[in-house]
């Protein structure tokens, strides 16, 4: 017999681990650095479960994943200090909860990890399947999904994003004097300086997500050109989408929605190269999936495109999917050629 006793709120733990994670992805204020050691402090079972959690996240892409959960976010004017930024991450979590991180960290790790390139202007884009991250030249940080365009045009009084497919998360270097507008579709996103997500999901709809501060939002008219939009400033009338909200611009009814630290987490896992599902229909998850690879699924019974799915998954894993699904949720797949895959009940 086990001597674990697992307690009811194991769930609600892992979730905080998986925020914790994240939160170290993008570097800990000194703030998080006190509230991780209390959160440490008062359960063994939360230091054992953000082992496991560490963990679980180093093995899906070996010591590439581990260099992305410690990378501190580089700025141009910061690229001297990038190295020793991911080191103190390291040394921090280590003192956190005595993980000797040493025979796991390498001196060569450090080697693996690339300086982004410093662009101005230009088109970026990515395949399918594909991430990429852009350091801009003001400091702002531009992370591209899967299968995505845009264009970027700086001038000296305005900074302009055209997204014409696909999804991007930027965070926007403070610069009074030149807001940041993003154009996708027919709807205007404009900040000064902030954090947010941006998929376009149709022409006409777009996925809205702010993380930090707060951004206007505007409707491109046909009369206006794009000239004209980044030559003004959105007015204080315009609609505001702040921190911790969501907004589908362009649905029938746009309305604004609140979302807990647990769903930005699950919906920014893609920057990790992660998709994290927390209770979706395997419908729903498949259209999330489609987006990462060439293989089309066919779902064979009506009965399981409802079965709820749950789980992080890495993107573009295949193969990594089919086990899962296989073995923790009853469904069987069949390969009809080299692209199709035909999912069915057991």
């Amino acid at each position: 017999m086990s001597n674990i006793i697992e307690f009811p709120n194991r769930e609600a733990i892992y979730d905080q681990a998986s925020l914790w994670i994240a939160r170290m992805d993008r570097e800990l204020t000194s703030a998080e650095q006190q509230e991780l050691v209390q959160w440490l402090a008062a359960s063994e079972q939360h230091r054992s479960v953000l082992f496991e959690m560490a963990e679980l996240w180093d093995k899906m892409d070996s010591l590439a994943r581990l260099a992305d959960l410690f990378q501190a976010p580089a700025k141009p004017t910061r690229q001297p200090r990038f190295y020793g930024a991911i080191a103190a991450s390291v040394a921090l979590l280590a003192v956190v909860i005595g993980w000797n991180l040493a025979p796991q960290v390498p001196g060569q790790l450090l080697a693996l990890l690339p300086f982004q390139e410093q662009v101005v202007d230009g088109v970026y884009e990515t395949a399918v399947g594909e991430h990429s991250n852009v350091n801009l030249p003001d400091g702002s940080q531009l992370v591209l999904n899967t299968n995505s365009r845009i264009t970027v045009k700086y001038s000296d009084d305005h900074r302009l994003f055209l997204l014409e497919r696909g999804e991007i998360n930027i965070e926007v270097a403070h610069d009074k004097d030149r807001p940041l507008s993003v154009m996708a579709g027919n709807k205007v996103v404009q900040a000064v300086g902030t954090a947010f997500n941006v998929r376009l999901q149709t022409d006409n709809q777009v996925a809205l997500l702010v993380t930090d501060g707060k951004v206007l939002v505007a409707q491109k008219t046909v009369q206006q050109t794009i000239d004209k939009i980044v030559a003004e400033r959105l007015p204080a009338s315009a609609l505001a989408v702040s921190k911790g909200e969501k907004i589908m611009l362009g649905a029938e009814r746009e309305t604004i929605a609140k979302v807990d630290d647990n769903e930005i987490v699950a919906k920014l896992s893609w920057r990790q190269g992660n998709l994290v599902f927390r209770g979706e229909t395997l419908e729903e998850a498949l259209v999330e999936i489609n987006r990462y690879t060439s293989v089309q699924f066919e779902v064979a019974d009506e009965s399981i495109k409802q079965e709820r799915i749950a789980g992080l998954f890495k993107a573009g894993d295949v193969d990594g999917l089919l086990a899962a699904l296989e073995q923790n949720f009853n469904i069987h797949n069949q390969r009809m050629g080299n692209n199709k895959i035909r999912l069915s009940a057991k």
